[in-house]
């Protein structure tokens, strides 16, 4: 299974933290980018990104459903999740080389 690196950022920010998580720092990823994207599109990228998560069966939502769709505010770590994250931890992280 292939993560993005904000996808491998949630889960490693997710495994050191013991209940529910609030989505809203997982924001954070964006202060080590060079390019930022606005504040609603950063939104909208760790919603879809936690969406494809709890898909995936890695992570579960509480949040408000509306007609159309869920808003997703807090998430925890399923046990698959959690051997992934912990994964991930032992991974060398890949640094930015100019080609």
């Amino acid at each position: 299974m292939t993560l993005s690196a904000l996808q491998k950022f949630i889960l490693c920010e997710s495994y050191g933290q013991r209940g529910k998580i609030l989505v809203a720092k997982f924001l954070k990823f964006y202060q080590s980018q060079s390019k930022v994207p606005t504040k609603h599109e950063q939104v909208k990228i760790v919603d879809k990104s936690v969406n494809r998560l709890i898909n995936k069966g890695l992570l579960v939502g509480w949040g408000e459903k509306t007609q159309h769709k869920w808003f997703i505010k807090e998430v925890q770590l399923t046990p698959p999740g959690r051997k992934s994250a912990k994964k991930l931890q032992g991974e060398q992280t890949k640094l930015p080389f100019k080609k």
